[in-house]
């Protein structure tokens, strides 16, 4: 694999190290305001996903950017726009699975679960600027209003959580997914001390529901070792996050002691952060299809 896509990963990194320093993960985030709830491409109105959403999203936060909505050197000019002078921009990436047979001689995916098998990423890269870095853009696309969704937000993530088909108990002291017995614990929600946390938390053990074999299968030992655990946590608190974003629900960090842990992890391995967003998605993306599928009528912001 090239020096460039190595550095991708190394700068990705980087910035996740530094902001987890800090003490803000940049997938969490008061969802709720005039902001953009989600990175998405202002030209195609499509939602940045995975690890670009973590790239994108924390690149926001730092910037003080008010918007949320990204475009490419080459979409801005086929505007008739044009990239403000010294903008930096964000690489973001995007990439394809492809089997390869065992006298390959390239890197395996890092993300496989199947040793038989050797699997690598055909990479490609992209830069995109914020649009607040970007002159003479069309009115829609310089200062596009947020949509305003029809439905409440927590209509939306008990949509997400009814129609997952999880077994969720609710009452206790605690929150946890067990599973020997593939159940969510949730405390009641008068417990919690608004409705958001109580979304929040739930979406968060479900993500780790969505682990289980006869579901997504994670399986993270062979890669984390002994972090494996941290790492699952990891992964949960991102999908949570991701979905958090989808329903409009304040995203709130849930396990901070982990911290130390994801940054031993990541400090070592480079490319941990893309593995654990790619899970993240895909438990995310396992909970909305669900939702999606059922309830028809929400079909469309899900999905947004």
């Amino acid at each position: 694999m090239s020096d460039l896509h190595t550095d991708i990963y190394q700068t990705v990194t980087n910035k996740i190290i530094a902001a987890l320093e800090t003490g803000t993960p940049p997938w969490v985030r008061p969802w709720k305001g005039e902001t953009d709830p989600y990175p998405i491409n202002a030209e195609t109105r499509r939602v940045y996903r995975g690890i670009n959403f973590l790239s994108l999203q924390l690149e926001a936060q730092l910037c003080g950017y008010t918007r949320n909505c990204w475009m490419t050197y080459r979409q801005a000019t086929e505007r008739g726009a044009h990239v403000q002078r010294g903008a930096r921009g964000v690489p973001i990436v995007f990439w394809r699975l492809r089997k390869m047979n065992s006298t390959a001689e390239t890197e395996p995916w890092p993300d496989t679960n199947d040793v038989e098998e050797r699997i690598i990423p055909l990479i490609r890269y992209f830069t995109v600027f914020n649009i607040a870095q970007i002159d003479g853009l069309p009115g829609e696309q310089s200062a596009p209003e947020p949509s305003v969704p029809s439905w409440a937000s927590e209509d939306a993530a008990e949509t997400v959580i009814h129609q997952s088909g999880a077994d969720i108990r609710y009452g206790g002291f605690q929150a946890f997914y067990q599973a020997s017995d593939d159940f969510v614990q949730i405390p009641s929600q008068s417990a919690f001390v608004d409705a958001s946390s109580f979304y929040a938390t739930t979406l968060h053990e479900l993500c780790h529901w969505t682990g289980h074999s006869t579901r997504l299968g994670r399986q993270l030992t062979t890669r984390f070792g002994n972090e494996a655990y941290a790492m699952e946590e990891l992964i949960a608190e991102m999908g949570s996050a991701f979905l958090c974003a989808h329903t409009r629900v304040n995203g709130q960090l849930q396990h901070a002691s982990y911290i130390q842990n994801w940054l031993k992890v990541l400090r070592h391995d480079k490319r941990a952060i893309f593995v654990a967003a790619t899970k993240a998605q895909n438990a995310a993306d396992f909970l909305l299809v669900r939702a999606i599928e059922t309830a028809p009528t929400h079909a469309e912001a899900l999905a947004a």
